[in-house]
């Protein structure tokens, strides 16, 4: 694990059974590109500071406190002790309320994942009982938690050894699908058309494989970089051109798509290339995706 330091520590209960756990991002830096602003007349980095708004005199941060704005330019600071004095059940409790079959759950809700171990000894023995009967049933545990002075309500599932916990969007976070979708046009597309798509579908459906995604944008980025450090120019991409204007047969654009999909399928190299698709061999059943990729996390 990157970074060793749980971001919450406290019980995970059951009823009466409980045991203690500790919680860890599933996710770290992998090392993505970072860029500085810089004063394009000197080349120097440009420096954030935190001063006053109204006397510019320049603070440390860490001088720095908390304050709620309860009317124009007015603000009530409020302490460590205040938000300590706030705290509730599930600061230190993650209490498991209700189980619920995970394809209840939209994967829209579905916010960070972190992963749930247990937090010294003694604990194991619970731990891996609320684990296995988690798993035995399919289910998924719904609970609540403090992170970053706010209560998350979450959701827990087994995972290899241990246990994973997504945080889940509640409705108020979400905008509105309705008016997203508010201009696609009611009924059903041609279905003929949609028969063709389907095999097009089929045709390039497979195991999910995170191995087989790459950020093909940032590797270009670094060749670029490296290309202007030795004073070069970066070679054209592959890009396809975008004309929103254009008009496309849509029933000839699929017929050329399945041709496409057949020719590449039968000219392919026997090692799969990093940024197709797998295809499973023909008779082969094709697994169930795990359920952090069904959800979209």
């Amino acid at each position: 694990m990157a970074d060793h330091r749980p971001i919450w520590r406290g019980q995970l209960r059951l009823a009466l059974v409980s045991c203690p756990v500790a919680l860890f991002s599933a996710n770290h830096d992998r090392g993505f590109l970072h860029f500085n602003l810089i004063n394009p007349a000197t080349g120097n980095r440009i420096r954030m500071i935190t001063e006053d708004a109204e006397t510019g005199e320049e603070l440390p941060r860490q001088d720095l406190v908390k304050g709620y704005e309860y009317q124009k330019d007015k603000y009530l600071i409020l302490t460590d002790d205040d938000f300590g004095s706030a705290r509730i059940e599930s600061s230190s409790t993650m209490k498991i309320e209700k189980f619920v079959d995970a394809k209840s759950i939209d994967p829209i809700y579905f916010d960070s994942t972190y992963y749930l171990a247990t937090d010294g000894k003694g604990a194991e023995d619970i731990y891996l009982v609320l684990r296995d009967a988690i798993a035995k049933t399919g289910k998924v545990a719904l609970s609540s938690v403090v992170i970053a002075r706010r209560e998350r309500v979450v959701a827990l599932r087994p995972m290899d050894n241990g246990l994973v916990v997504h945080t889940l969007h509640e409705e108020r976070d979400l905008n509105s699908a309705k008016e997203a979708f508010e201009h696609v046009p009611d009924g059903r597309g041609d279905p003929e058309m949609v028969d063709l798509a389907v095999q097009l579908i089929t045709r390039q459906s497979g195991r999910f494989d995170p191995g087989d995604f790459e950020d093909r944008y940032e590797s270009r980025l670094r060749k670029l970089i490296e290309a202007k450090l030795k004073g070069k120019g970066l070679e054209p991409g592959e890009e396809e051109p975008r004309d929103r204007d254009n008009v496309v047969d849509l029933m000839a654009a699929l017929k050329r798509s399945l041709g496409k999909s057949t020719s590449e399928k039968t000219s392919a190299p026997a090692k799969v290339r990093r940024s197709s698709s797998k295809t499973p061999a023909k008779g082969a059943s094709v697994a169930k995706r795990p359920d952090s990729a069904r959800r979209g996390r």
